[in-house]
């Protein structure tokens, strides 16, 4: 079977996409429908992830949606570019550590093709810009793992606003700054998009785990 590229143009309710994610993990569970790449936004809601602390929320007065990805807590909004999978690792040598490699690698291959340098971080997993001398994370992720399917995914920053992570401690990770991409170049949305989507298919083809 074949990756399904699926592309949402209006904003998605995130227990609906979330329940979507969860009965397509179940059909590659059985066999019964292709791995799945799905590119989206959300309104504007806070979530935790499974190592989430619950000093990392700020203002008290938010709603936080507990989730079954790894990682701690996140803000989506609209301007975010998420994209959700469900990929069988059966299929590739059941390497989780690689999976997580060629995700930050399409996501790096993607700036690096539009001249924009950054990388990853082993200790504070995630991708990261040199902005005005900090580095600041412009891209979280997220990977929960169930019968070696993978799936939930990762959010790069855009367009979204800013203001909406003075809340929390995002990720978890003090004395560091979220960066969006319109901050330091004017790409179209649609076409990072485009750029990303190839990457990752060619970073997430089975023959790249042989």
């Amino acid at each position: 079977m074949s990756i399904e590229i699926k592309r949402s143009v209006k904003p998605v309710d995130y227990s609906y996409a979330i329940n979507l994610l969860e009965e397509r993990l179940e059909k590659v569970i059985n066999n019964e429908a292709n791995e799945l790449i799905w590119f989206l936004e959300h309104n504007k809601i806070y979530t935790a992830g499974t190592s989430f602390n619950k000093s990392d929320i700020l203002d008290k007065s938010i709603d936080v949606i507990k989730t079954s990805r790894g990682g701690k807590i996140t803000c989506h909004a609209p301007g975010q570019a998420i994209c959700y999978l469900v990929i069988d690792l059966n299929k590739r040598r059941r390497d989780i550590r690689k999976f997580i490699i060629s995700l930050e690698n399409s996501i790096i291959n993607t700036f690096k093709d539009f001249k924009i340098a950054s990388n990853s971080d082993r200790k504070n997993i995630g991708i990261w810009i040199n902005h005005n001398n900090e580095s600041k994370k412009i891209a979280a992720i997220g990977i929960k793992v169930k019968k070696w399917i993978a799936y939930h995914g990762f959010s790069i920053n855009i367009c979204n606003d800013r203001k909406d992570f003075n809340k929390i401690i995002p990720c978890g990770i003090k004395n560091k700054k979220i960066l969006l991409l319109n901050e330091i170049s004017n790409i179209k949305y649609s076409e990072f998009i485009d750029t990303l989507e190839k990457n990752l298919i060619k970073n997430l083809s089975v023959s790249n785990y042989s």
